[in-house]
């Protein structure tokens, strides 16, 4: 028994991370639809996915403040002068504009091409039925709005540094370290470089850390999805099975169709490659459901697999995964022209335009506050006039879907950081075989 498991380490540890990590999926989902809820011998499965699973969460978002603060001043420090910045930051923000408004697009195409919110050629509402956890969401997204996006911006300028690291706003941590990097520049020589060494101490011990972190990744991941399926099994999705073929469409769309040719003609850069590059992130994405937690794994992959320059790296992928939501943004277009189909209200092309400007916005204005997305889709239908428990018709797939979209959400991160590196004349950029 004893050789037998030592046989079996042996050959996980001879195993790719990713490899290891798509086991533990297989077995999660297996696992999780063969014991379901169910508690064996008295011991609750569900109790002890909960437990490794946010075990395995814990120690990643433990690493994400010191990983961004480091990451970002060194960056800053590496940029050097406020043009350089300035080009950089342009080209970024640029690019995640585009990417958010290409994914939202292709949201729209597919969800009035199928329609999934008429069954028969009937609304579905009634079909469907609300979910019992309507309330539930209403109390969530109470009193929310569009000054959310407003709010945004004082996120940007935390009145306490150390407050705003505990509450998790990453915006305001990405402020001070940018302004702290780059005034750390303007230091003398001695006390900069000081600094500088000091800096780059933390990222180099932060990402090491990383790497002992994710190698526990396969057994987080098999409790993370296994409790996932445990709770959901396949029931929930028959009668929402054409809206979620319709999300899984369109992201798939996103993911392996419009980012990839973005990598192949404006990176000029193998696609194939990168997804090799950056499978573990996307896996660990896939599990967490969160891109910040996700981004110590995304900055290992895009940094140390993809090739990319730490001064591109740390600059663009904190940002991305703070602001950049293009799985977010096609869902929520997606989802709130679903609930008015379903309610039976035909939007025209204006209205459609609104549910489009608004997806844009609020996928980078309320990515930072709890519910984001069920905030989003609230503040699309209370702009198209349908009440805000239509969120109730989605509920019972939204856990799934969120797996999904946090994954395109990840790889749209790293796509950019790729294609922005090259417009930076970086050539090492997924050059090795």
């Amino acid at each position: 028994m004893l050789r037998a498991h030592i046989r079996y380490n042996d050959f996980m540890q001879k195993l790719a991370l990713h490899w290891q990590i798509l086991i533990a999926l297989g077995f999660a989902v297996l696992a999780g639809l063969a014991l379901g809820e169910t508690s064996v011998a008295g011991i609750s499965p569900l109790a002890v996915y909960d437990f490794v699973g946010t075990l395995f969460l814990n120690a990643l978002k433990m690493l994400i403040v010191p990983l961004i603060v480091s990451s970002m001043i060194c960056g800053m420090t590496g940029i050097g002068d406020a043009q350089t910045m300035g080009r950089l930051g342009g080209k970024t923000c640029l690019y995640y504009m585009v990417t958010s408004l290409l994914a939202i697009l292709v949201g729209l195409l597919f969800v009035n091409l199928l329609q999934p919110g008429l069954i028969d050629g009937a609304p579905a509402r009634e079909v469907i039925g609300l979910s019992a956890d309507t309330h539930t969401v209403l109390a969530k997204v109470e009193g929310r709005g569009a000054g959310d996006l407003v709010s945004v911006f004082l996120r940007i300028i935390p009145s306490n540094i150390v407050e705003a690291a505990v509450q998790g706003q990453m915006l305001g941590l990405i402020f001070f370290s940018l302004l702290f990097g780059y005034f750390m520049t303007k230091l003398p020589k001695q006390l900069s470089e000081t600094l500088s060494s000091f800096w780059q101490g933390v990222f180099e011990v932060m990402m090491r850390m990383t790497d002992w972190v994710m190698s526990f990744a396969p057994y987080g991941v098999f409790a993370l999805v296994a409790k996932v399926v445990a709770q959901t099994g396949l029931a929930a999705f028959k009668p929402l099975a054409v809206f979620f073929l319709t999300v899984i469409l369109a992201l798939a769309t996103h993911f392996f169709i419009v980012l990839p040719l973005m990598i192949r003609f404006v990176a000029q850069r193998s696609p194939l490659k990168h997804f090799a590059a950056m499978a573990p992130a996307l896996l660990t994405a896939f599990s967490t459901s969160s891109s910040s937690a996700t981004l110590p794994v995304t900055m290992d992959c895009v940094e140390d697999r993809a090739q990319v320059s730490n001064r591109v790296t740390s600059f663009v992928l904190p940002l991305g995964a703070t602001i950049n939501m293009d799985g977010t943004a096609l869902y929520e277009c997606v989802a709130a022209l679903f609930i008015a189909q379903a309610y039976g209200l035909t939007l025209d092309v204006t209205t459609q335009f609104t549910v489009v400007v608004i997806a844009l916005l609020t996928s980078i204005g309320v990515a930072g506050i709890p519910a984001a997305s069920l905030v989003a889709i609230s503040i699309i239908l209370t702009a198209v006039g349908l009440p805000a428990e239509g969120i109730g018709l989605i509920l019972a797939v939204d856990r799934i879907l969120d797996m999904c979209r946090t994954s395109v959400n990840v790889f749209s991160d790293s796509c950019g950081a790729v294609i922005i590196g090259r417009l930076e004349g970086e050539e090492q950029i997924l050059s090795k075989d």
